[in-house]
């Protein structure tokens, strides 16, 4: 007997019409459980609306979506649309009761036929996404970022077996934004759920998902774990999404590095140059230094062609500076 599949899209099409066509065509992919998977491309790529065929909250004009070998019902002929074994979080909060506390809140998505268990699960997802310190304040006084732990909690007290998560982390403040992120891989690890979630930013999916599902104009380019695909994409565009990469001319990369390329692009990735002040190699100048930290960006010129290079000694270089530059490692496209 074949094994059945967990949640699958065969050859899914949605598209919208208008001067510009959007939407998804003919996808097909299936999606591992108890993993993080990311789905990323540019703006209007179609990544919202292949999350919301795979939830259920739009019909595909072509093809299905099936979760466990049964189809997914849309909007016309389901009451509620969504899927019953999952939950979607988006970047918006509306659906929170901003004059309860956040305990109420939460706990508001159990039934109350057995208030000892209610007041149990509650205080654990609370605990897990170590949210107890705010559990008696009114959603009303909380940051947005606050009130999306709120809603990522609202949604796995009742233990779905997919969540999906669209651009979760948007109003999220950088300091909570890696704790929570690092409270949802380990609810991932710790109860198997299997998370889908859409980003546009490199360094969440890259520190979070175990499984890239990269769009571009409403096709699969290329899937893969986020670390191949940051080390070795197929494609120019996987690694401009994934870096702030530099991308030269191969006539550019030959002049100005030393590169020579027989294909169109050279990509460089920031951290693959190398600086020196003794290096045999052409001069660049710095024209920028951009402080990050704990490094600073370094913006190079040659003879016109700008280069981006990663410094991790900051203080070292001031704008006029001349410099070495050695190209370590390269990709070409």
């Amino acid at each position: 007997m074949a094994e059945s599949s967990f949640l699958k899209a065969q050859s899914v099409s949605k598209i919208y019409s208008g001067p510009t066509s959007s939407g998804v065509k003919s996808i097909s992919l299936e999606i591992t459980p108890g993993k993080i998977t990311a789905i990323i491309g540019e703006s209007g790529s179609g990544k919202s609306t292949l999350l919301r065929l795979l939830y259920g909250l739009l019909s595909p004009d072509e093809g299905q979506v099936t979760f466990k070998d049964e189809r997914i019902w849309g909007p016309e002929e389901k009451l509620i649309p969504g899927h019953d074994a999952m939950k979607m979080v988006t970047q918006h909060t509306d659906d929170l009761n901003l004059f309860a506390r956040v305990w109420d809140n939460v706990a508001a998505m159990l039934p109350s036929t057995n208030v000892k268990l209610k007041e149990e699960k509650t205080e654990q997802v609370l605990t897990q996404l170590n949210m107890m310190q705010m559990a008696l304040k009114r959603v009303a006084d909380l940051s947005g970022g606050e009130k999306q732990r709120v809603a990522i909690a609202r949604a796995i007290i009742t233990r779905p077996e997919v969540l999906l998560l669209d651009e979760p982390f948007n109003q999220v403040d950088t300091s909570f934004r890696e704790g929570l992120q690092h409270d949802i891989r380990q609810i991932v690890k710790e109860t198997g759920i299997t998370v889908i979630m859409v980003s546009h930013d490199p360094a969440e999916v890259l520190s979070m998902a175990d499984e890239l599902i990269v769009i571009k104009q409403g096709e699969i380019v290329e899937t893969g774990h986020p670390k191949t695909l940051y080390h070795n994409p197929l494609n120019l565009y996987t690694a401009e999404l994934l870096t702030n990469c530099n991308v030269l001319t191969a006539e550019e990369a030959a002049t100005a590095t030393g590169v020579k390329s027989e294909k169109g692009n050279v990509v460089i990735y920031p951290e693959w140059v190398r600086l020196s002040n003794v290096l045999k190699t052409n001069t660049w100048i710095v024209k920028q230094v951009l402080f990050k930290g704990f490094y600073e960006d370094l913006i190079l010129e040659n003879n016109g062609v700008l280069l981006r290079a990663v410094n991790d000694e900051s203080g070292k270089y001031t704008e006029g500076d001349k410099v070495g530059v050695k190209i370590k490692k390269w990709l070409e496209y």
